[in-house]
């Protein structure tokens, strides 16, 4: 790679990096463009010759930051493991990244009903690849012979949201009953109850 790529890639890594701050501390509609390039120390034409809009730069900051690349390199290190070795790590990876990304989620949760029709979209297309992606191994697992016969994507739905509704109740409700510091109690309960029903018996 060339010294001039390599400018072009750190930039570009540069206002990523700096888009998922701000779009965490002030969410999507209250961030501007500008003000992601000022605090990149780059001009916000600049953003513009990496990113074609504010809306392909925020699709790019949660294809990039969520749980989608993580599940994308879980699959195959799980493909061969016992299925429920392979659920716990792929719940706990997720409630990892949600925990991290708690900042995000939460405030695009409180402005989703305001988000224009081009973000409502890009936010649906990336949370159906998460569960498509999902599905990929559970289809797989059937074709082993491990699983049941069932439809692998309203598995994949079902699965990532028991961890999903377990990370809301306790960051957001204020619940706290189980707290998050217990997770592996959690997901160990999710995992079986989830086995039980779609193993192949």
């Amino acid at each position: 790679m060339s010294s001039q790529q390599e400018d072009l890639t750190t930039t570009r890594e540069i206002i990523l990096e700096t888009a998922l701050k701000l779009f965490s501390k002030k969410g999507y509609l209250g961030t501007t463009t500008r003000e992601i390039a000022k605090k990149a120390g780059t001009a916000e034409v600049t953003i513009f010759r990496h990113f074609t809009s504010k809306e392909k730069l925020f699709e790019e900051v949660i294809n990039k930051h969520s749980f989608l690349p993580a599940l994308q390199g879980l699959l195959p290190e799980v493909a061969e493991m016992p299925y429920t070795e392979a659920l716990t790590v792929i719940a706990k990876r997720f409630l990892d990244t949600l925990t991290i990304r708690k900042d995000i989620i939460k405030i695009m949760h409180s402005e989703i009903q305001r988000y224009p029709e081009k973000i409502h979209k890009i936010y649906h297309a990336f949370i159906d690849e998460i569960f498509k992606t999902l599905a990929s191994y559970f289809t797989t697992m059937q074709k082993k012979g491990i699983l049941r016969e069932l439809h692998s994507e309203v598995a994949a739905r079902a699965f990532l949201g028991m961890i999903f509704s377990y990370f809301d109740a306790e960051e957001f409700l204020i619940r706290k009953k189980y707290r998050i510091d217990n997770s592996d109690t959690i997901i160990k309960e999710f995992v079986d109850i989830f086995a039980s029903g779609t193993i192949k018996q």
